[in-house]
């Protein structure tokens, strides 16, 4: 996976080659294309000239076809792709059979089916504004270049998941992988260069060392939607580069979410539930729940549960079904986990499990799963993102505290609420964030969109709202004679 997808070919990165690092045992497992300013800046005008000078925003059925050709060829590949994926992003092979890998390939025949089933124009009937009679049509168009920058930690289902719908919806676009996860994005370049009939330039992808090259997608006038997912300080600096040509901005970033167990829970469960969900993929996900906010009253004994459910979360190989809790992605991210860490016995925290490296994991970039307790929801652990299988307990004092303590955050991804069905509806309904579990209650899928509110960012992604992320409206009134 050593070149770029640029204009329709496979070529090298202009400055060379950089390694890609297995997490998990902290060697080099090969090499990627190391794309400069100058290959961004060639992909862009690829992308641009096939948005402007082709009939692929205008093509419909040729957009469709090419997202089924791509999602059967990914399928064909799928064992190739899961060698990869457990290598170099770390993730637990079986949960490549989920949402790390083969769910975001089938998730393509979502958006294919969008755009094929779409209302691209709308008859809004005669009327007479201004005396003149006329007819009004909706059309709704792509915007033209898609700029997405994606992170490491579900790299297959971040980059399909910007794909998908912006292609469907006609947009050309510039891929930039996150630097830890470049082979992931560099095989989707190769599959549809060798097995699609996508034209050349609607599909660039530019790997590269250096996060300055990406940079650019948010600096250049020539795009016309940048689509980042990533921390919100990364988010603000995006923001603030394309505020320059006012381009639109769609940015899915970070969290602190809530799982909020009312008195009327079944405390074992949700509390081991809990536990297991910030452990997964070693707690790499914005979305899962990091803050377990339960009765003061059984805060004794949700902590031990907690504890206990996490005692049992197997750590370790990626390769080794049984693993649920992997590494993270790299030594510089470890370390930032365990500052964390740090930073919680600083505040007068305990850990009841967990605090740092797993008992006989002496190489990986590996923290145990941790509980940590003795905190309340001010303290920087329980407001900051930590990114890492760490769970912090904290005391409510019944529904309404539940709530003012969950919506207390800078963030507001997702949350869940644990207790009886109507009483934990009712608490959902008041929660200030883009996706809520009830009772376990699962939301992701191609038909939901996903987004935040407050500093988790803007706009949506998959689902039909997802794929309207692409989209311009525009009305055209034409004077009829009554």
């Amino acid at each position: 996976m050593t070149d770029l997808l640029i204009g329709g070919r496979l070529v090298a990165g202009g400055s060379g080659t950089f390694d890609t690092i297995n997490p998990a045992t902290e060697e080099p497992i090969g090499s990627a294309a190391d794309g400069d300013s100058a290959d961004m800046d060639t992909a862009i005008a690829a992308a641009r000239a096939a948005f402007d000078d082709s009939d692929w925003s205008r093509d419909v059925a040729l957009r469709v076809h090419c997202l089924r050709q791509l999602r059967s060829a990914l399928n064909d590949d799928i064992e190739a792709l899961r060698e990869i994926t457990v290598a170099e992003v770390g993730a637990p092979v079986t949960f490549t059979h989920g949402s790390h890998l083969q769910g975001p390939v089938n998730d393509l025949a979502f958006p294919a089916g969008i755009a094929e089933n779409y209302e691209w124009q709308t008859d809004l009937g005669v009327a007479s504004p201004m005396g003149i009679a006329s007819r009004r049509t909706l059309v709704r168009e792509p915007y033209g270049v898609v700029g997405a920058i994606t992170p490491f930690n579900f790299p297959h289902q971040i980059n399909l998941a910007k794909l998908g719908p912006a292609l469907a919806a006609g947009n050309t676009v510039v891929l930039k992988p996150a630097p830890e996860t470049p082979w992931c994005a560099a095989y989707i370049g190769r599959i549809i260069v060798e097995h699609t009939d996508f034209p050349p330039g609607v599909v660039n992808i530019v790997t590269s060392s250096d996060p300055r090259v990406g940079a650019r997608l948010a600096e250049d006038p020539r795009v016309d939607v940048v689509s980042f997912t990533g921390s919100s300080a990364t988010g603000a600096a995006v923001m603030a580069s394309a505020a320059q040509t006012i381009t639109k901005v769609c940015l899915e970033l970070g969290g602190k979410s809530a799982s909020v167990v009312l008195d009327d829970a079944d405390l074992a469960r949700a509390c081991g539930a809990a536990a297991l969900a910030v452990s997964r993929h070693a707690g790499q996900g914005c979305a899962f729940t990091t803050r377990l906010l339960v009765p003061r009253d059984r805060y004794h004994d949700a902590v031990e549960a907690a504890a206990a459910a996490m005692a049992e979360v197997p750590v370790g190989d990626p390769t080794d079904p049984a693993t649920v809790c992997g590494p993270l992605i790299s030594a510089r991210q470890r370390m930032r986990v365990q500052g964390y860490l740090d930073l919680a016995v600083a505040e007068g925290g305990s850990f009841v499990c967990g605090g740092g490296r797993p008992t006989g994991l002496s190489r990986g970039y590996f923290i145990a799963p941790t509980v940590i307790c003795g905190l309340d929801n001010s303290a920087r652990v329980a407001r900051e993102e930590i990114f890492g299988p760490v769970l912090v307990v904290l005391a409510h004092d019944g529904d309404d505290d539940a709530v003012r303590i969950a919506n207390d955050s800078p963030y507001g991804l997702s949350a869940a609420v644990w207790g009886d069905p109507d009483r934990a509806a009712r608490v959902a309904a008041r929660l200030r964030t883009g996706t809520v579990s009830v009772n376990g209650g699962v939301w992701y899928s191609a038909d939901v969109p996903f987004g935040g509110y407050k500093q988790s960012g803007n706009g949506r992604e998959m689902g039909v709202a997802g794929f309207e992320e692409y989209l311009e409206t525009k009305v055209i009134a034409s004077a009829v004679h009554i």
